[in-house]
């Protein structure tokens, strides 16, 4: 399952932002510093309108979307990587997500306290950005002392120790192991080691909620810096996504719209991941169920099949095939059979965005 950690500064709009995706996490949202004690954990569901469409066309019994794991992670401070705050204990809780949702404060309202006195996203992006790659050079510095010992002898150590050598000046400059290329041998060298500052980022810009059709010149900042680090930028509201949660359902479009946007926050940062990491969504459909798969782009149909099970991938004989547009404009399996559009593809195929799937394999 995908994860991404939640992280910030104290009193951005983490947990509240956390809380009103979620739903029904149980985050504490209060008006002081480190108010998350243990990262919080939410799973939801991927939106995704297809899904529903196939079920109906299936008479489909149950309905399954893919998910994303959310982790709220407790707000760092100037100082995190040598212990300050809450420490480095929730540094590491970072290690273990695919994605970083960086929330950075655009918005006034002086009934919230700024741990620092003052707005001001890019000081706070830069602390934490900061912090990250602190934490990063410590334990580059000290891979490095243990590889150098072995790389007398052994030429993967070599090679390994190639690679921290790029990365190890740039963190220590203050910046993020990102700005580093590799080559992709290079990378599955140092992947074990889950460098914080090596993880994609969105930075979710967080506005009022009369300034999330047009955001402001803060986001504007946050966008430029975006810019340098190949990151992106989603403008949420945390206000808005807790006040659509106190609406029907069939009333939230009508206050998006009111509002001047098309999507609520969940569906712009499940967008953004999805994009930064380069999954894509196929499907799979039937009577019992209708269900929605991630991969990562550019999969071959047996690596696809393995995402079910794996059993999947090694008895795998051929993939029915069936691009999701051809399918609705015939509304059923037999009626784009009969088209010639249910194609029969081998393990070569590469998997496309929205493909349905029936998998033929050998136990």
């Amino acid at each position: 399952m995908l994860r991404a950690g939640i992280v910030g500064l104290p009193n951005v709009g983490k947990s509240t932002l956390f809380n009103a995706l979620v739903e029904n996490a149980k985050a504490q949202a209060a008006n002081f510093p480190f108010c998350t004690i243990e990262p919080n954990v939410g799973v939801v569901a991927v939106p995704d309108a297809r899904l529903a469409v196939l079920t109906e066309i299936s008479k489909s019994e149950n309905t399954i979307p893919a998910r994303i794991e959310f982790v709220d992670i407790a707000g760092l401070v100037k100082g995190a990587s040598k212990g300050e705050g809450l420490g480095n204990q929730f540094l590491a809780n970072i290690r273990e997500v695919d994605a970083i949702v960086h929330v950075v404060r655009c918005f006034e309202n002086d009934d919230i306290i700024h741990v620092d006195g003052s707005i001001d996203p890019l000081r706070d992006a830069e602390i934490i950005n900061l912090e990250l790659a602190l934490a990063d050079l410590e334990q580059i510095e000290r891979r490095m002392e243990r590889v150098r010992k072995q790389a007398r002898r052994d030429p993967e150590a070599q090679a390994e120790l190639a690679v921290l050598e790029k990365i190890q000046p740039v963190l220590a400059e203050g910046k993020s192991a990102r700005l580093v290329e590799l080559e992709d041998d290079e990378e599955l060298l140092i992947k074990s080691l889950g460098f914080l500052t090596r993880k994609p980022i969105i930075y979710g810009a967080n506005v009022s909620e009369d300034e999330l059709a047009e955001g402001n010149d803060w986001v504007e900042q946050i966008k430029t810096l975006a810019a340098k680090e190949n990151a992106q930028v989603v403008t949420i509201s945390a206000q808005v996504e807790a006040e659509l949660l106190e609406l029907p359902e069939d009333e939230r479009i009508d206050f998006l719209e009111a509002l001047g946007v098309e999507e609520g926050g969940l569906k712009s940062l499940i967008r953004a991941t999805y994009d930064l990491l380069g999954l894509r969504t196929y499907f799979t459909t039937g009577p019992q169920e209708s269900r929605a798969w991630t991969i990562n782009a550019g999969m071959s149909a047996p690596q696809a099949a393995g995402v079910i099970h794996s059993d999947f991938e090694r008895g795998f004989i051929r993939a029915e095939t069936i691009a999701y547009k051809d399918l609705v404009e015939h509304g059923s399996m037999n009626a784009a059979k009969e088209k010639g559009l249910l194609r029969s593809e081998g393990k070569d195929y590469v998997v496309q965005e929205g493909d349905v799937m029936l998998f033929r394999f050998n136990v």
